[in-house]
């Protein structure tokens, strides 16, 4: 039984595009193993607070990453 872990930080992603990115990764994987094992295949979207992420030494909050998928 396969388990895939998605890390990001809250507030960066809605609902819609966590559920998105399950299904996606779920197929992704089921695409590898084989169908039988969609079942048993399990995609968690884990939550790190804003500002708990650090990046190159330097924390990374969810309005960072809003701006940068904004292009700024």
């Amino acid at each position: 039984m396969p388990l895939v872990i998605i890390k990001g930080i809250e507030g960066v992603f809605t609902d819609a595009q966590k559920a998105e990115a399950i299904a996606k990764v779920t197929d992704a994987m089921v695409s590898i193993e084989g169908e039988n094992m969609r079942d048993i295949t399990w995609v968690v979207f884990e939550e790190v607070k804003s500002g708990n992420w650090g990046i190159g030494g330097k924390a990374l909050t969810a309005e960072d990453v809003l701006k940068v998928q904004a292009g700024q």
